[in-house]
Protein backbone atom coordinates (compact mmCIF):
# COMPACT_ATOMS: atom_id res chain seq x y z
CA UNK A 1 0.00 0.00 0.00
CA UNK A 2 1.60 3.14 -0.94
CA UNK A 3 0.83 6.16 1.49
CA UNK A 4 -1.06 9.18 -0.09
CA UNK A 5 0.94 12.42 0.59
CA UNK A 6 -1.17 14.58 2.41
CA UNK A 7 -2.14 17.72 0.89
CA UNK A 8 -1.03 20.83 2.80
CA UNK A 9 -3.49 23.07 4.85
CA UNK A 10 -4.22 26.18 3.70
CA UNK A 11 -2.07 28.40 6.32
CA UNK A 12 1.00 26.22 5.28
CA UNK A 13 0.23 26.12 1.56
CA UNK A 14 0.04 30.22 1.42
CA UNK A 15 3.38 30.46 3.64
CA UNK A 16 5.13 28.45 1.07
CA UNK A 17 3.93 30.39 -1.73
CA UNK A 18 4.56 33.50 -0.03
CA UNK A 19 8.37 32.34 1.03
CA UNK A 20 8.41 31.14 -2.70
CA UNK A 21 7.25 34.41 -4.17
CA UNK A 22 9.81 36.18 -2.01
CA UNK A 23 12.57 34.33 -3.28
CA UNK A 24 11.45 34.85 -6.92
CA UNK A 25 11.57 38.21 -6.34
CA UNK A 26 14.74 38.66 -5.37
CA UNK A 27 16.43 38.33 -8.51
CA UNK A 28 19.25 36.09 -7.61
CA UNK A 29 17.25 33.09 -8.72
CA UNK A 30 18.54 31.62 -11.94
CA UNK A 31 16.05 31.48 -14.92
CA UNK A 32 15.44 27.20 -14.91
CA UNK A 33 15.12 27.98 -10.96
CA UNK A 34 11.97 30.53 -11.67
CA UNK A 35 10.34 28.01 -13.76
CA UNK A 36 10.38 25.28 -11.19
CA UNK A 37 9.15 27.93 -8.32
CA UNK A 38 6.37 28.99 -10.61
CA UNK A 39 4.89 25.66 -11.56
CA UNK A 40 5.39 24.91 -7.61
CA UNK A 41 3.42 28.03 -7.12
CA UNK A 42 0.83 27.26 -9.20
CA UNK A 43 0.26 24.23 -7.79
CA UNK A 44 0.45 26.21 -4.02
CA UNK A 45 -2.55 28.66 -5.49
CA UNK A 46 -4.85 25.83 -6.69
CA UNK A 47 -4.43 24.18 -3.25
CA UNK A 48 -5.49 27.22 -1.39
CA UNK A 49 -7.89 27.75 -3.91
CA UNK A 50 -9.46 24.16 -3.43
CA UNK A 51 -9.44 25.07 0.61
CA UNK A 52 -11.17 28.37 0.46
CA UNK A 53 -13.59 26.78 -1.61
CA UNK A 54 -14.46 23.78 1.06
CA UNK A 55 -14.69 26.12 3.93
CA UNK A 56 -16.92 28.63 1.76
CA UNK A 57 -19.16 25.33 1.00
CA UNK A 58 -18.82 24.55 4.74
CA UNK A 59 -19.95 28.04 6.01
CA UNK A 60 -22.90 28.20 3.31
CA UNK A 61 -24.39 24.92 4.63
CA UNK A 62 -23.98 25.79 8.44
CA UNK A 63 -25.62 28.67 7.66
CA UNK A 64 -28.53 27.43 5.53
CA UNK A 65 -28.84 24.21 8.10
CA UNK A 66 -28.96 27.19 10.69
CA UNK A 67 -31.48 29.10 9.20
CA UNK A 68 -33.16 26.15 8.74
CA UNK A 69 -33.77 25.62 12.59
CA UNK A 70 -34.78 29.01 13.40
CA UNK A 71 -37.37 28.48 10.87
CA UNK A 72 -38.93 25.58 12.19
CA UNK A 73 -38.66 26.48 15.62
CA UNK A 74 -40.70 29.30 15.19
CA UNK A 75 -43.47 27.75 12.63
CA UNK A 76 -46.94 27.29 14.83
CA UNK A 77 -48.16 24.31 15.83
CA UNK A 78 -50.66 22.66 14.18
CA UNK A 79 -53.45 20.99 15.47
Amino acid sequence: MSAKKQEPTFEEALEKLEALVASMESGEVPLATLVEKFEEGSKLVKTCEERLKQAELKIEKLRQDNEKVVLEAFAPDEA
